[in-house]
């Protein structure tokens, strides 16, 4: 053998031995409860000899690829009994685990997120997941168990106060946070005006909320994205548990609708309270009823279908002189397919729709407003490696519009039928994410999102002198509504305006040791659709609009830094952020403007920019009898808008000023104590700085009429918000595990009877003619007393 024939016969040996010692292989399948076949989201695939693992997806997939070898592998998930196993890994293995639920009452309250070492090097920040037993033991007003009320409870998320729908994160306005019910879009996520969400809590399987690094598979908002997944049912046998309150009940039943290959969901929820009114001799009606649905389907090993839906209602009649009717109808079918051991796939078709109604007998008129989509996406995951995992997909929404349309209720009415003119878009994403174990230490994620907007053509869009439809009077230094000097029809198959935008999210997580990390992201993200409110609170008549030719779309730039620490082996954890948004074409409203029945909305709107800073403590004991977590939030948010001209003032005189839910101190107290196998106690403590408002600071009068004069816009503040709520649960048989179960559930919300302001208005008195200022309340100290029962 001469010498060039040794050398690449070496060159082979050695380049077959590389390729031998580095042949690996893919474990990978589904992970799902044992008592229900329930497919469980972020159960932990760990391997504790080689530092590494990964976690299950939104259905229960996982997939991890090694070198080939034997391991040790140990499955952990909250709640259940952790399972540890031997793999050997000489070629693919497809494998699914069952877990069993521990045994121990093991209803933490807890954030599951970041409570396993192994999420402190995953790159993924400012997020937070609650449990459905979370959410079911935190006290709240009437008994009501609520998952909006829950969320408040963390760092960085408040509302705009009692009885108040909507919430806010981190100073961010309640329409810029994307709300999903398994993938489906929620408007309006509140029953009766912000008393209850419209989220059972029975149903609810995952809850997930985004603060920031927000990956790019999620769009359309800027400040948020509350993602929740409903339970599949139970394909072994038929289950049911519900719960009777004071002022509503609930019900939910599953089963199998093939054993071990098909099953159903089916609850409901509906309160009564306004079947007592008539006792106390009150013609009004208040009430909310709502359903949730699900169908799930195992067609084989790599199909999966599922058919969803949710339908809510709200009633609220005053007197029989006043009707309004509102709420959200969704459905959803979705399709997943695993086309092999690293690429997985869903793909949905969804129909959301809310509606808005009001039937006005005293002026014989009815009004109904909404909004509808139709929504297809199709993701795909794809896990390359152990070392690199993306995530691709796209998305296309179709918007159809409905601003009001207005209809004599009776034949004598002397109302003319109107409608507001409908409004069409069509929103178009595509997306990449990506998740990068750079090195034992730095971890990182980062993708684009690609976004586009067409607003399409629809009748009599109003043309404006010099193309502004808001106009500045110079002599009254005012903004006033434009008059339109014609109007321009499209076809629906036009293009009136075009918005396209780039995306990019970024996040990374640098282990500083096997307990402790620091974390950075950075995201911008495009908002095309916007809620007109001029009030802190939505409430069920606002109506959604879309950008257009003068209605600019928000775009974000968030960043975020924080650390990450785990003490004691996990039964402590501390987490610190602190975050920066910059939000441009924030609307904002000219004073007086009028939003309801408004034809011609951009004559009342001004596109501005809005900014919000803080910092972040989340600190939490996991583990022992008393359990529970400390949030304290220092925030401030802010919007401005200028003048467009050297002319014009601007609003606030082109200041900055306090956005209407800036809140300076936010801190949240949550604890759970394990008394007895019996007696669990739970308590939560709040306080927020006082809500910004705009207060009259002075008067005078003018042709015998006193004017009142206002100070600079959001510049006084309510007085600040506190209260203490306490519950306690009776378990009368905590060790019986078959037939029927149940429990009691005693509370009482704000326990010192704090009278906070919901508002304060001011009048004059007409026996004394002094000017009074007047608190209105909501709530004080309410009681309560609900029975939970399973079977």
């Amino acid at each position: 053998m001469n010498q060039s024939k040794r050398v690449a016969f070496l060159l082979l040996f050695f380049s077959c031995t590389l390729l031998f010692a580095q042949e690996k292989f893919t474990l990978s399948g589904i992970i799902q409860d044992e008592d229900n076949n329930e497919t469980l989201i972020g159960v932990n695939i760990l391997f504790p000899d080689q530092n590494t693992g990964t976690t299950t997806n939104e259905y229960g997939f996982y997939s991890i690829t090694l070198p080939k070898g034997t391991y040790k592998l140990v499955l952990s998930y909250i709640g259940y009994t952790d399972k540890t196993e031997t793999i050997v890994l000489d070629k693919n293995v497809k494998r699914n685990f069952i877990l069993t639920e521990a045994t121990e009452n093991l209803e933490e309250v807890v954030i599951t997120e970041n409570i396993e070492k192994l999420s402190i090097r995953k790159p993924q920040m400012s997020v937070n997941v609650l449990t459905a037993s979370t959410i079911k033991q935190i006290p709240v007003v009437l008994g009501e168990a609520d998952v909006l009320k829950a969320i408040t409870l963390l760092p960085g998320v408040t509302n705009a106060g009692e009885g108040s729908s909507g919430f806010n994160v981190r100073g961010g306005s309640a329409d810029q946070n994307l709300i999903l019910l398994d993938e489906a879009t929620v408007f309006n996520s509140s029953h009766l005006f912000g008393l209850f969400s419209v989220f059972n809590p029975d149903a609810i399987k995952d809850l997930k909320l985004y603060k920031g690094g927000i990956p790019a598979r999620y769009g359309g908002r800027v400040s948020s994205v509350l993602d929740i997944y409903q339970k599949e049912g139970n394909s072994k046998e038929f289950h049911a548990n519900g719960g009777i309150g004071i002022v509503s009940s609930r019900l939910l039943v599953e089963g199998p609708l093939k054993k071990e290959k098909g099953s159903f969901l089916l609850g409901g929820r509906s309160s009564y309270a306004h079947l007592f009114l008539p006792l106390f001799d009150l013609d009004n009606v208040a009430y909310f009823y709502d359903l949730n649905t699900k169908l799930s389907y195992k067609l084989n090993d790599n199909n999966n279908i599922y058919l969803s839906g949710y339908f809510g209602r709200d009633v609220f009649n005053l007197a029989n002189s006043f009707e309004n009717t509102y709420g959200n109808t969704i459905v959803n079918f979705r399709w997943n397919h695993l086309f092999n051991d690293k690429l997985f796939s869903n793909m949905s078709f969804i129909y959301s729709d809310y509606y808005y109604g009001l039937n006005l007998d005293f002026v014989e008129f009815k009004w109904n407003s909404g909004i509808q989509n139709f929504n297809y996406k199709y993701d795909f995951k794809h896990y390359l490696s152990n070392n690199f995992k993306l995530q691709y997909g796209l998305n296309s929404i179709y918007y159809k519009f409905n601003p009001g349309e207005i209809e004599p209720s009776t034949p004598t009415s002397g109302i003319n039928a109107e409608k507001l003119i409908d409004k069409y878009a069509f929103e178009n994403a595509v997306y990449i994410d990506a998740e990068h174990k750079v090195s034992k230490n730095l971890t990182l994620a980062y993708g684009l999102r690609l976004s586009s907007f067409m607003r399409l053509g629809q009748n009599e869009l109003n043309i404006y002198q010099n193309n502004q439809a808001v106009t500045f009077n110079d002599n009254f230094q005012i903004y006033q509504s434009a008059d339109a000097i014609g109007t321009e029809s499209f076809s629906r198959n036009k293009t009136i305006k075009t918005f396209l935008n780039l995306e990019p999210r970024f996040s990374a997580a640098y282990t500083l040791n096997r307990n402790s990390s620091v974390k950075a992201s950075y995201n911008r993200m495009s908002q095309y659709l916007h809620l007109l409110s001029n009030t802190n609170s939505p409430t069920p008549l606002d109506v959604w609009a879309p950008s257009g030719t003068y209605i600019k779309p928000q775009i974000l730039d968030q960043y975020a830094i924080g650390y990450f620490k785990n003490l004691k082996d996990g039964d402590y954890s501390l987490e610190v952020e602190t975050y920066y948004k910059d939000v441009q074409n924030r609307i904002d409203f000219i004073d007086g403007a009028n939003l309801i029945a408004n034809e011609a909305i951009e004559t009342v709107i001004l596109n501005g920019k809005s900014r919000a800073y803080g910092l972040e403590i989340l600190f939490r004991k996991n583990e022992g009898r008393l359990k529970g977590w400390i949030a304290y939030t220092l925030s401030k948010s802010e919007q401005k808008t200028e003048g467009r001209t050297a002319n014009e003032i601007g609003i606030n005189n082109g200041n900055w000023y306090n956005a209407g839910f800036d809140r300076t101190h936010d801190i949240s107290i949550t604890g759970s104590y394990n008394l007895s196998k019996k007696w669990d106690l739970n308590a939560n403590f709040i306080f927020q700085t006082g809500q910004p408002t705009t207060f009259p600071n002075g008067q005078y009068v003018y042709n015998n009429i006193v004017v009142p004069n206002y100070s600079p816009r959001n510049s006084t503040r309510l007085p600040s918000y506190h209260r203490l709520d306490f519950s306690a649960t009776y378990t009368p048989k905590p060790d019986k595990t078959k037939g029927w179960q149940g429990s009691w559930i005693f509370g009482l919300y704000n326990a010192y009877n704090r009278r906070n302001a919901a508002s304060i208005s001011f009048a004059q008195n007409q026996d004394t003619g002094n000017n009074e200022a007047t608190r209105l309340s909501i709530f004080g100290a309410v009681p309560s007393v609900s029975y939970n029962f399973k079977f």
